[in-house]
């Protein structure tokens, strides 16, 4: 018999899944994470640390996680939900509240591995490339870790690379270049420091609401109705995050937010009890009594 070439249809093709099901559901990039959790055998089983940063539509997550054969392990997490503790109360997911998600996480894991006193980062961000180096032969290193983009388009001034410039000012250790920064001029080669610099003190947030102000009024009470009910104006941003990074790094411990209720008890008003047979059986002669008796009538 001649060879016959087994020829994949697009039938096939349509019932063919790949291996992994968080693969098919476009949730991991796994060719990204087996680098990012693979550890060299020379290393004997030290934990590699990723900073995974995610975003939501209204919230910005950054993680420190390490990966073992049971799972992910979480060694600490910051969200944008925490920043308004912080005077941060709009905007929880543009570009510079993920700096200031990045640095809070930095201060968080530093604090819980006693090197906050030694790896203080950058206290005046000025837009420069600054990378954590090691104080000495016989100091303690710096916490390294890698940076886990997920799914996310890795595009220049992307936020994801503001959460990373947040957590690297913040004293960690995260190999990088400014390729990807707001300001880096691909032709020139060279990073605009003043922009970035902007970038981290909120300036494009507080310059589009003034030009917005001036061109269209009607959209800038509509875009930054919040802001305004607050009596936030464009001239005060810059203080307001300013002044927000010397509060996270003052008290970067998580504090667990105050309940209003006792939802326990709350929710315990509407739970129903389970029947004994006897009271089902007698629920049910009830009913059958009522239902003549609404006849009888």
């Amino acid at each position: 018999m001649p060879f016959v070439k087994n020829i994949k249809t697009s039938a096939y093709f349509s019932r063919y899944q790949v291996k992994y099901r968080r693969r098919r559901e476009g949730k991991t990039d796994y060719y990204a994470r087996k680098r990012l959790t693979s550890q060299a055998k020379n290393k004997y089983n030290a934990p590699k640390y990723r900073l995974v940063v995610r975003f939501s539509n209204r919230y910005c997550t950054v993680q420190i996680i390490s990966a073992r054969i049971q799972g992910d392990v979480v060694l600490t997490q910051a969200s944008s939900k925490e920043l308004p503790r912080y005077g941060i109360k709009h905007g929880l997911s543009n570009w510079t509240a993920a700096y200031a998600t990045g640095l809070l996480v930095a201060r968080r894991a530093l604090t819980i591995l006693g090197l906050a006193d030694k790896y203080e980062g950058v206290t005046e961000p000025d837009g420069s490339l600054t990378l954590t180096e090691p104080l000495g032969d016989d100091e303690p290193r710096p916490f390294k870790c890698f940076l886990d983009v997920g799914l996310k388009r890795t595009s220049t001034g992307a936020r994801v690379f503001g959460a990373l410039k947040g957590a690297s000012d913040g004293g960690l250790y995260i190999p990088h270049s400014e390729k990807r920064f707001p300001g880096y001029d691909p032709e020139s080669k060279e990073l605009d420091t003043d922009l970035l610099s902007g970038y981290i003190r909120g300036s494009h947030v507080s310059d589009f609401m003034e030009s917005l102000e001036e061109e269209d009024e009607e959209r800038h009470k509509k875009q930054f109705a919040r802001y305004l009910a607050d009596d936030i104006e464009s001239d005060a941003l810059e203080g307001i995050y300013e002044e927000a990074y010397e509060k996270i790094r003052e008290d970067p411990v998580y504090h667990p937010t105050e309940k209003t209720k006792d939802w326990k008890a709350e929710s315990k008003k509407y739970k129903q009890t389970k029947l004994t047979y006897q009271q089902r059986k007698q629920k049910i002669a009830d009913k059958i009594a009522a239902f003549k008796a609404g006849q009888a009538i």
